[in-house]
């Protein structure tokens, strides 16, 4: 009662009122994080993708930019339009870029030292996605300098005078730099989301994660080198994070020693990149293949017509692969057509996309191994500056709109996943 005397009785209360009003709202002291939609892991059995005990075949996209753009204020609202445009075309993967090493807005400015700033642009794109009820495919590394990729890291092992070589393949065999990168690996998967609190191995928005983008290794055509490293780096992941798939992020092209090199490759120089998609998908440590369709850039002399029959030929001979030779989901995992090529018209594209998600439909009604398709790549207005040859913003083409959400509904009648709520419900009762 001394508290009275002095005129401190009131405020205590007050104060005393304020902290069980927190105590009752957060439960106590521990920080209570906005409830998100339910969502479970996906699994695989076979040649499948599973999810609530049900086949799961995707229609996606390619948007990489997301983190990068959930840095700065005047951008990030781009992050959230985009899932949410995703999600209401059905879509329900998207693959982007979960690393930037070494240049602008980078996650990991140099090895082992990153950005928090960028880390919780990271984390709003998780919560973004999940908010939509997307799914993310996370790349780790990227075999392309864009975004740093493996010659920042061999750059680093060689400004410290620790790098054996200077070579750029030198991030596939360089005891040093597999220290980076495992160091990075584990940092990312064991990330705390500030936002949600859930650590990324635990958090089933993730759908994958990629090992790298579109990875090479042509100073050891063999294809050992590489093969080492997708064996040791799967490995990795799976000693941290039990709950995920995991893929290498290959573009399909058969190694060497695989007959399918001379009647399946775009050319010849496609064996001797050091990748062999049956071998480095061939591990249990991978959970699904993917594949990558370029045929405008891997043929310069075909006609339009003849890369249609060659991007049949292809799909049909990976998804064969998952069914007799793997015994795993095949996911297409970018697929585009260049606006640069000779007589380019936005009909074209259509034409290719079409060809794409038929065969994948054809597959997933025939219950084979083709698992679904991911474009590259989708922009939202005002990003001219970001797209390249192959971006689009769907809802400009009405026929290309139509293609994509149609992909949506014949996937998930199939399925029947999602089929009865949320925007599957809306978009397909048509």
């Amino acid at each position: 009662m001394v508290a009275a005397g002095n005129g401190l009785f009131f405020p205590i209360i007050g104060f005393a009122s304020c902290v069980a009003f927190i105590y009752m709202s957060f439960g106590g002291l521990n920080v209570s994080y906005p409830k998100e939609p339910e969502m479970g892991f996906v699994t695989r059995n076979g040649t499948h993708f599973m999810l609530d005990g049900k086949a799961l075949y995707v229609n996606g996209w390619n948007s990489y930019w997301l983190m990068d753009h959930a840095v700065h204020d005047y951008s990030r609202a781009r992050v959230g339009a985009m899932l949410q445009a995703g999600a209401k075309m059905g879509l329900t993967v998207c693959r982007t870029w979960a690393f930037n090493d070494g240049g602008y807005n980078s996650l990991q400015i140099s090895p082992g030292q990153f950005d928090e700033r960028v880390f919780k642009a990271l984390d709003h794109v998780i919560v973004e996605a999940r908010k939509n009820g997307v799914r993310l495919l996370l790349s780790l590394v990227n075999n392309l300098q864009a975004y740093g990729g493996k010659t920042q890291y061999v750059n680093w092992a060689w400004e410290e005078g620790i790098g054996i070589s200077s070579s750029n393949d030198s991030f596939f065999f360089d005891p040093s730099i597999h220290k980076y990168f495992k160091h990075y690996v584990k940092t990312v998967l064991t990330r705390k989301n500030t936002i949600t609190g859930v650590e990324y191995r635990n958090d089933p928005t993730i759908f994958a994660w990629e090992l790298i983008n579109e990875p090479r290794c042509m100073s050891d055509p063999s294809g050992d080198t590489l093969q080492d490293w997708i064996d040791e780096m799967s490995a990795f992941v799976k000693s941290i994070d039990k709950k995920h798939l995991v893929t290498v992020g290959l573009e399909g092209f058969y190694g060497p020693k695989s007959p399918k090199r001379l009647t399946v490759n775009p050319e010849m120089w496609a064996s001797a990149l050091g990748s062999d998609f049956i071998r480095n998908s061939n591990n249990d440590n991978i959970d699904f293949a993917s594949v990558h369709i370029y045929p405008d850039h891997w043929f310069h002399d075909l006609e339009f017509e003849d890369n249609l029959k060659f991007v049949t030929k292809w799909m049909l001979s990976h998804i064969e692969d998952g069914d007799k030779e793997l015994n795993k989901p095949v996911f297409f995992t970018e697929y585009g057509l260049s606006n640069l090529i000779k007589g380019f018209e936005p009909s074209l594209r259509d034409k290719l996309y079409k060809t794409i998600l038929d065969i994948v439909y054809k597959s997933a009604k025939r219950k084979r191994s083709g698992a679904g398709a991911l474009i590259w790549q989708l922009f939202v207005e005002g990003m001219e500056e970001y797209n390249d040859d192959f971006g689009i913003v769907p809802w400009e083409r009405t026929s290309t709109y139509k293609l994509l959400t149609e992909q949506s509904c014949r996937l998930g009648r199939i399925s029947r996943l999602n089929l009865e709520k949320g925007n599957l419900k809306e978009l397909c009762s048509h």
